[in-house]
């Protein structure tokens, strides 16, 4: 899938949601220590840099060296390009070795990785006692009731042009495999429900559109979602383009420790 990510990275920096503070304030809360953090799949960083106000070293990494061109600058934020190609004993030691970390987030993208692979890295990075990974997604956004409908029809013609894996994030984590120890934060098969307010424009929310694994997908293979026909329906559903709407994006989260 970097590939993909790689494609639309210049539109990811402006395009998506800002997590909320106070969720990197309820995740250190739960962590016995802040000295270091992992935030995997960072993308341009969103994550890494909230994070990154609790912890005293953030490591973000990425499969994607074109998204880590755009990530956003921070004194405690060391970002790594991790390609697919490295090994196990290879990552361990580049984020700091067995039982060292104590706060691991995945923001938006868990769902693309190979999870047994993954959490066996997880299980022997986080800090016993005390250390807690938190992935987290959102898969729907509420705008008006004039304006959800027509989004809905849209999102239903990106459906063929997913990966398979969107289908964790369609179905709000609760399929998503997470053999940890709830915090208190969601748990396997009962996500926590939150939302992400945002202010939005028509073109931001375009842009945000534009940056959709399904959309670009679909481009490679020669069909416009988001034409100009398309495009014409949603910005009048919207009301006009420069108007800027308070928006929610359906967010869930799944936290947990490792099960001693």
């Amino acid at each position: 899938m970097a590939g993909l990510f790689d494609q639309q990275a210049d539109l990811y920096l402006d395009a998506r949601p800002t997590y909320p503070f106070q969720w990197y304030s309820m995740l250190a809360a739960r962590t016995l220590h802040r000295s270091l953090a992992w935030d995997v799949g960072t993308g341009n960083g969103q994550a890494a840099i909230g994070v990154a106000e609790h912890y005293e070293q953030v490591i973000g990494t990425d499969v994607s060296e074109a998204q880590l061109q755009h990530a956003i600058p921070h004194p405690k934020v060391k970002y790594l390009h991790t390609p697919l190609s490295i090994s196990d004993e290879e990552l361990l030691s580049s984020i700091g070795g067995e039982n060292s970390v104590d706060l691991i987030t995945v923001a938006q993208a868990v769902h693309w990785f190979d999870l047994p692979k993954f959490y066996s890295v997880v299980t022997r990075l986080l800090r016993k006692p005390g250390g807690i990974v938190a992935v987290w997604c959102y898969n729907d956004i509420t705008v008006s009731p004039t304006f959800d409908p027509v989004m809905k029809r849209f999102h239903d013609t990106t459906l063929l042009y997913w990966n398979p894996n969107i289908q964790y994030v369609f179905d709000g984590y609760k399929t998503l495999p997470f053999p940890f120890e709830s915090v208190g934060l969601g748990s396997e098969g009962q996500p926590l429900a939150l939302d992400i307010p945002k202010k939005l424009s028509f073109e931001g929310f375009l842009r945000m559109l534009r940056s959709w694994s399904a959309v670009v997908s679909a481009k490679n293979q020669g069909v416009d979602l988001l034409s100009e026909n398309v495009v014409t329906e949603l910005e009048s559903a919207w009301g006009r383009s420069n108007l800027v709407r308070s928006i929610a994006y359906k967010a869930f989260m799944l936290a947990g420790k490792v099960k001693l």
